[in-house]
Formats: C-alpha cells, structure tokens, sequence
C-alpha cells in the first residue's frame, strides 16, 4: 500500500527513524526501552514499548536494510508475531513537494496464539489494518509539521 504525503522526503524520513518523532505519531509506540544509538542502522537490536489493544509489551526490531531517505527494511516482532516491514520513499512529481510512501509487511500465513491458531485470512487483515493505520498517522503527522 502506498500514500502520497504533503512533505520533503527528509521529513518523512525523520518521522520513520527519529525515535523522538516515532513515538509521537505512532498509535502503538510508546517509548524506547533504552535510548538507541544511532537509530537505524542494519544490524541494530532495538526494544520498543509497544501497546497491543490494553497490553503493554516489548516490540522487538531489528533493522536489516537502511538506505537513507529511501528504503527502511526491518525484522519485527511483538509476543509471537513476527513479521518483515518495509518502507520505501521516493519523491512525487510537483509542485507542490511531495512523498509517496509506501509500506510493505510480510508475515506468515499463521500466527500461534495462547490456545490457538489466528489463520491466513485475519492475518491478512491484520496487516492490512496495521499498513493503513500506520500509514494514516504518519501521514497526518507529516503534513502538520510543515
């Protein structure tokens, strides 16, 4: 899925690797767990406080490809489900400056829950859910900074 964004690449870039921006846009980001060094960079281990509906857990992300202000590539995972996220940037045609952002997130076709399975189906909705919303917000985020 894809949107386009109202602001310089910079700036969205900003928002998807600032730790400080992250966790103000993002709905389910709530803090690091330690303060990282260098946010991201390939290879990194980075713990989140992450809010999964009323739970509080630790989301685990593992950035495997950084191409500053246009690819963001990362492992994630939060309890048991793991799944490979990625970011693409590249500049939209203007005036006026704009960004179309995508998001990819791939995943397998089931995810183990306490006493059961979550099949292929709702994880595809799922994902779809998570793209968009994450896509919503920090567009909304972007286009209020500038």
């Amino acid at each position: 899925m894809t949107a386009v964004i109202n602001a310089e690449q910079r700036c969205v870039w900003r928002a998807l690797t600032d730790p400080g921006e992250l966790v103000s846009w993002h709905e389910r980001i709530i803090a690091p767990v330690e303060s990282p060094d260098a946010y991201p960079f390939s290879g990194q281990h980075v713990r989140w406080r992450y809010m999964l509906g009323t739970v509080q857990l630790v989301m685990h992300d593992r950035p495997l490809e950084v191409v500053e202000l246009e690819r963001l590539s990362s492992a994630i995972s939060v309890g048991s489900m793991r799944y490979e996220q990625t970011f693409t940037l590249q500049p939209e045609p203007g005036p006026p400056i704009r960004t179309r952002l995508g998001m990819r997130v791939a995943a397998e076709n089931s995810i183990a829950v306490i006493g059961d399975v979550v099949d292929r189906f709702e994880v595809r909705r799922m994902a779809a859910e998570h793209i968009d919303s994450t896509l919503r917000a920090l567009t909304k985020w972007c286009e209020n900074r500038t």
